[in-house]
């Protein structure tokens, strides 16, 4: 028979349970009841520590984080009435701060974890609820990152005297043999084109007929009124066509997309050179080159993960995945830029990454460091301007050294006239004095800079 009280198989028990094995040792134990009813109600405050950050993420929350545009939201009042967003607010950012980032996750830990329930109240909100908060409030929970960033400014956290840039690979939920090049998608796309054609005509034949035995059933036995279904074959690869063609369409997009900002700072930067500013002018000549821009026969989708890219990782390997970076504050290791990019090559996010520090906390650091994976001929020409503009030294690696590789020592005599930025970087260091205008390098070639 199975215990009531347990889970176990039990052997039938006659009269009653044989008395306790009395201990080995003449020792006096602490007294140990399960069964025990507690007496009073337990405080979920009285289990957790009082320095345990938990009850510092619940005082950010309720008194220190702005959930205006978070309640501002809320505007139906019919309906069951939804968990408190301080809530779930507590639980997304103690979530994601401690490394659980599943909304399945987050609520097993609702009912296993103490912390997560001392931020719950002892609530216990489904994943469903969960994901659904988060996505509906997306905007205004990057929002709080902002807010964060404030506080720790306010309390001497950030300083912006030296940050650094990096980036690292985050794997898509996504098959990297799921994705098809440019080349490979039109000439796939042409044959299934084809063979939608040859299944249209077999199925206008097969419709026809049906369409006749049909008219001759009704005569004889009445309408039936129902159609004729389309071949489950046709449906299906019309469906991959579709994606075929929408995969194809984002390549040519984004490859518009790409000419037109090159085109447009080419503009910009001879403008500058002349000293004129026609923003018309700039736009035009980016229109201009999109219109004639066509993707490289290798570029690629990916039909599972549209966003996602193949990428080289740190261990050589290519993967599908997405390119993290961050902007750290050197004082108290502060982020105070992030984003998830589509392009494998950082170099793409030096500009960007620093502009949105600077948006983000009101101030241009004194120094960044970026390593060799940043470096190329535009950033070092960005890096320059940004010198001369807001006074941020870049200290930008050129290459980069094997682990037994020793730093060869540095070249005698005057830079040639054709060297790369690279070797002027390299040899004259972050000062904007010692680089050299575009002008006064006529002959210098951007392939050949080391990156």
């Amino acid at each position: 028979m199975r215990d009531q009280e347990g889970l176990f198989e039990v052997e039938p028990a006659e009269g009653k349970r044989p008395p306790r094995r009395a201990a080995a040792v003449d020792k006096r134990f602490r007294a140990f009841d399960p069964h025990q009813v507690l007496l009073l109600p337990p405080s979920l405050d009285d289990w957790l520590p009082r320095d345990h950050l938990a009850r510092f993420v619940a005082e950010l929350v309720d008194d220190v984080l702005d959930l205006g545009p978070v309640l501002a939201d809320y505007t139906e009042k019919r309906g069951y009435p939804p968990y408190d967003p301080r809530l779930m607010v507590r639980l997304l950012i103690y979530g994601y701060t401690t490394g659980v980032r599943s909304s399945r996750a987050i609520e097993r830990k609702c009912v296993d974890d103490v912390a997560f329930r001392f931020l719950a109240a002892n609530q216990a909100p489904d994943f469903r609820s969960i994901a659904r908060f988060r996505r509906r409030h997306l905007d205004a929970l990057a929002d709080l990152f902002t807010q964060s960033l404030h506080l720790a400014q306010k309390l001497g956290m950030v300083k912006m005297g030296r940050v650094a840039l990096d980036g690292t690979k985050l794997e898509a939920t996504a098959s990297k043999h799921k994705a098809m090049s440019y080349g490979r998608l039109v000439t796939k796309e042409e044959r299934v084109e084809a063979e939608i054609a040859d299944l249209e005509a077999k199925t206008r034949a097969l419709l026809a007929d049906a369409e006749a035995t049909d008219a001759a059933e009704d005569q004889a036995f009445g309408p039936d009124g129902k159609d004729v279904d389309l071949p489950a074959e046709l449906d299906r690869r019309e469906k991959r066509l579709a994606r075929m063609q929408a995969a194809r369409a984002q390549i040519e997009a984004e490859a518009a997309d790409k000419t037109r900002r090159h085109a447009q700072d080419t503009e910009r930067r001879r403008q500058e050179r002349a000293g004129t500013g026609d923003e018309q002018a700039v736009t035009d000549a980016g229109e201009k080159a999109a219109a004639k821009a066509r993707p490289k026969p290798k570029a690629q989708a990916n039909f599972t993960d549209p966003d996602s890219r193949i990428m080289k990782n740190s261990d050589g390997a290519y993967i599908q995945a997405y390119n993290a970076q961050a902007v750290v504050d050197e004082a108290h290791q502060v982020i105070t830029a992030a984003d998830v990019t589509c392009n494998p090559s950082g170099a793409l996010n030096y500009t960007a990454m620093l502009d949105q520090s600077a948006a983000n906390t009101g101030a241009h650091p004194e120094q960044a460091l970026v390593d060799a994976g940043y470096c190329s001929e535009a950033n070092l020409e960005a890096a320059k301007d940004r010198q001369l503009a807001c006074g941020t030294d870049t200290f930008m690696a050129t290459g980069r050294l094997a682990h037994d590789e020793h730093v060869p020592p540095a070249p005698r005599g005057r830079i040639p006239k054709d060297a790369t930025l690279s070797a002027w970087h390299a040899n004259c260091g972050p000062s904007p004095a010692a680089w050299p205008t575009a002008a006064a390098r006529p002959s210098s070639n951007p392939s050949s800079a080391r990156s």
